[in-house]
């Protein structure tokens, strides 16, 4: 029989063989309860407690499909003794189910300080998959998917959100995103600065939810359909985007680099702020002044 913490690759662990001190990563329902396989709720049945991000949300689950295991909170907020504690339960040979509100844990919800602290003590950490939003979004988006670069929400504040765009600019993969209601509209304006305006874009909103919907088209005529009836900003939103083509690279350099002309000539000359920009930049003096001299125009 295998120790805990070595079992096999090749191993199938049916509920009834499970051993203790094990911490199971449990993926749950992202929206629709039905998808939740049937491994995940023998294996909520199964261990002496599940630490849950919000024990409210993840109860409704279980009542669902009555199950009595005890929760215990474990969140963003939790400080080290809530792991401390966790841990010590699967020490002293309990098993632990660690779920999310919804979809995978640890993709963009909490649980890496608990699974890194457990893998550190040499205990057992087993997936039991299932759904995820950027998974779902990504497989209906009609963009490429044999490469793709998940960065899930990104910064609240302009600053910090628009130096994470700008490193993204020369990106060729498909990029996933995870946004809110309230930042929806403010993240795809600061995608179309960074980004071409006709980038292709998939817009999902409440998947697998009662409301669920799917926009799929430019940059800029998804912020058209966001204004068309104000239900379209409500709910949570995954946004799949196309990766960039080197000409767009380009483009997008050039056209940041006009900006940043434009500040440095409030304080010196056009010819020295082309000069200084283009070699900051690794870009062509000459392309970029005629285009300074375009806007000019």
């Amino acid at each position: 029989m295998c120790e805990p913490g070595n079992f096999p690759s090749n191993s199938i662990m049916p509920v009834s063989m499970l051993q203790g001190s094990t911490l199971f990563v449990v993926s749950t329902p992202i929206g629709n309860l039905n998808d939740i396989s049937l491994r995940a709720i023998e294996v909520l049945k199964a261990v002496q407690v599940i630490a849950a991000e919000d024990t409210r949300q993840t109860q409704k689950l279980l009542n669902h499909y009555g199950i009595t295991t005890r929760l215990s909170a474990f969140h963003d907020f939790s400080d080290q003794s809530a792991a401390q504690r966790l841990i010590r339960r699967l020490n002293n040979g309990d098993s632990v189910a660690l779920v999310s509100d919804a979809g995978t844990p640890l993709i963009s919800d909490p649980g890496y300080g608990l699974v890194a602290a457990a893998r550190r003590g040499g205990l057992a950490v087993i997936p039991i998959p299932g759904p995820s939003a950027f998974v779902a979004a990504l497989s209906v988006a009609g963009l490429p998917t044999d490469r793709f670069s998940f960065e899930g929400f990104l910064p609240a504040k302009a600053g910090p959100r628009d130096k994470r765009l700008a490193a993204l600019i020369t990106e060729q993969r498909t990029m996933v995103f995870y946004e809110a209601r309230h930042r929806i509209k403010p993240m795809l304006q600061a995608c179309i600065s960074h980004f071409e305006s006709s980038r292709q874009v998939f817009v999902g909103r409440e998947l697998t939810k009662r409301f669920e919907q799917h926009y799929r088209g430019t940059l800029k005529s998804a912020l058209s359909w966001l204004a068309e009836d104000e239900k379209h900003s409500k709910g949570e939103f995954v946004v799949v985007i196309a990766g960039g083509h080197e000409s767009a690279w380009q483009e997008a350099r050039m056209r940041k680099a006009e900006e940043q002309v434009a500040e440095l000539r409030k304080e010196m000359s056009m010819k020295k702020a082309v000069a200084f920009i283009s070699a900051f930049l690794g870009l062509s003096k000459n392309e970029l002044y005629r285009r300074v001299l375009e806007q000019d125009r």
